[in-house]
């Protein structure tokens, strides 16, 4: 029997709220049924479990980074969106790490037809169609720009760039360095 008040996205929300403040490691269905004052059990109609609870979890931070993504990019193409781009997926990361954590998680690929997901596929795909690159081309950069601007966010999340410089600096740098890249992908992989 449902608890009354209790819903899949809600449960969902306080799993998300959970995860950004305390890490996504410590989310668990005990840890939030305790955030609604309930047993454990009274979530299980709601969420089959740990692995549905933190894969809805991603799926929600899918969804709200694609719309924050949309309007940032909207209009823009080249330098300009990739900058967007890159500020907005590390303003997300910072603002809600425990949703951020998430994202990163392998899912069901049935999982990922959700619109959020898909919407931030394309969103992606969509900005860098902007250099001209085709496929395999664009799935490369996909790679290559996710691991990059994962790499950089995580460093940065766990305090990795203990050096004086500047590490807005170096992320300026580092984005620059992604649209030089990504304006000469064809010359620069044919040397």
């Amino acid at each position: 029997m449902r608890r009354a008040g209790l819903t899949a996205d809600l449960v969902t929300r306080a799993a998300a709220d959970l995860a950004d403040q305390v890490g996504l490691a410590a989310v668990t269905v005990s840890a939030v049924a305790r955030h609604f004052g309930v047993k454990d059990a009274s979530l299980y109609s709601h969420v089959r479990g740990l692995p549905d609870l933190r894969a809805r979890v991603a799926l929600l931070a899918a969804a709200e980074f694609a719309d924050l993504l949309g309007p940032a990019v909207a209009g823009r193409s080249g330098r300009d969106a990739l900058v967007a781009f890159a500020d907005t997926y590390r303003d997300y990361a910072r603002a809600h790490p425990g949703r951020y954590a998430a994202m990163q998680q392998p899912l069901d690929p049935a999982d990922l037809d959700t619109a959020g997901s898909v919407r931030g596929i394309e969103l992606t795909y969509g900005m860098l169609r902007g250099y001209g690159l085709d496929e395999p081309d664009l799935t490369d950069a996909v790679r290559l720009l996710r691991a990059t601007f994962h790499g950089f966010v995580d460093l940065e999340s766990r305090g990795g760039f203990n050096d004086p410089r500047d590490v807005e600096a170096s992320w300026r740098r580092a984005v620059a360095a992604m649209h030089l890249l990504l304006t000469r992908w064809r010359e620069a992989l044919s040397a």
